[in-house]
């Protein structure tokens, strides 16, 4: 019997080895679910719209869009984090919730470092600083000049706390000294929305989202993060160039998958990705956009991602941000 037993017990250990890579190999049957942690319309959705189109085609399963904002991205990324690890739940991860969030708030439900696998880079874009055309400056040095007269007098906005706006914005404070509020909103269309409504003066948000407003006149550009300026906005300098600097930051975008998902969904899905980055396809979704699809290794960029939160991790600190 102790026989009988020890045999049934190899026997079922030696399929689960052995049924993984079937299971990769089959994968996908079912349609996937891409996490986004904002709401629709932001820089993030749109980076992830086109991607979604083009992955399900290649997949041969639907590719759903799931809106999930709040809390810096953090709603939507603990969901990520704690699904199950069969590839079906994907997460559009940011430079705010995969590099910036873990300093920045004191109690996180989940462990970026730890608790996902890197699987690829989309996108990264500069960082726009925008204000709302009764704003009585027409340019940076002006903005700094009207902020020290009028010390606390001025709100900026952002797609949430931890988002690379509010980051942009924390440092942008620290190099000029300047005294503005940071206002956090769930997503960036509806901090957009306030700004043209006039009721903040200022925000800093990747390119995507206000680009369109500033084209139209219902918003005017400053300045962009880059270390060069855009080529949408060639008349538009940058922030180190227009009076801060060394001032640099962009954002960027890249897809994630709980840690422990199969080894072989995790190369299947990069593979799929990559090639939806690299094509013809995503350019001209991302290019109108200021956006600029970025492709490479898994490992690559699972190492980017942990100099990037060095390199924001020590911005947190010298800033004093700090959300309970």
């Amino acid at each position: 019997m102790q026989t009988r037993r020890g045999f049934l017990q190899w026997s079922a250990a030696a399929w689960a080895v052995t049924a993984l890579p079937a299971q990769a190999q089959q994968y996908p049957t079912h349609p996937l679910r891409l996490v986004v942690p904002f709401p629709a319309g932001g820089p993030t959705d749109i980076v992830a719209r086109p991607l979604a189109v083009e992955l399900a085609a290649a997949l041969g399963q639907g590719v759903i869009v799931d809106n999930r904002g709040g809390a810096g991205g953090n709603v939507g990324a603990e969901l990520v984090a704690h699904a199950p690890t069969d590839g079906y739940t994907l997460l559009v991860g940011t430079v705010g919730t995969q590099a910036i969030n873990v300093t920045l708030y004191k109690h996180l439900s989940f462990d970026p470092a730890n608790d996902f696998v890197a699987i690829a880079e989309l996108a990264s874009a500069p960082v726009l600083l925008v204000a709302n055309p009764k704003l009585p400056v027409n340019s940076v040095s002006e903005l700094i000049a009207y902020a020290r007269k009028n010390p606390g007098a001025l709100n900026y906005g952002s797609a949430g706390s931890g988002s690379p706006g509010h980051l942009s914005g924390e440092l942008f404070k620290s190099m000029t000294g300047v005294d503005i509020t940071h206002v956090p909103y769930k997503g960036s269309a509806p901090a957009v929305s306030d700004l043209i409504s006039g009721q903040i003066q200022l925000m800093f948000d990747p390119i995507q989202s206000p680009l369109p407003h500033v084209k139209s006149g219902m918003l005017k550009a400053l300045g962009v993060s880059s270390a060069r300026r855009s080529a949408l906005l060639p008349d538009v300098p940058t922030i180190a160039e227009a009076g801060v600097p060394g001032y640099e930051t962009t954002a960027w975008w890249g897809i994630f998958a709980p840690a422990h998902t199969p080894p072989a969904i995790v190369e299947r899905l990069h593979a799929e990705i990559d090639k939806v980055v690299r094509s013809d396809f995503y350019h001209r979704q991302l290019a109108p956009l200021g956006a600029e699809p970025v492709s490479g290794s898994a490992a690559a960029f699972a190492s980017f991602v942990k100099a990037e939160t060095t390199k924001w991790g020590k911005v947190v600190k010298a800033s004093g941000a700090i959300i309970d």
